[in-house]
């Protein structure tokens, strides 16, 4: 599946470094820079999103 447009649940494992929006549409961010261990946070208290959706990735290190 791709990771890029499948929404991620609170609780699970971040795939890929980046940038999350909150399906609530609201505009809540997440932002996860190293994806070693960790978890999607819950999604804000105020919110009626359910989850994740990655809304642009980490660049990748470039060797000089």
């Amino acid at each position: 599946m791709d990771e890029t447009v499948r929404m991620h649940r609170p609780g699970e494992k971040v795939p890929v470094s980046g940038i999350y929006e909150c399906t609530c549409g609201n505009g809540h961010r997440f932002t996860s820079t190293d994806v070693h261990g960790h978890t999607f946070p819950p999604v804000p208290q105020e919110c009626s999103g359910v989850g994740w959706n990655l809304l642009a990735p980490a660049h990748a290190e470039r060797s000089p």
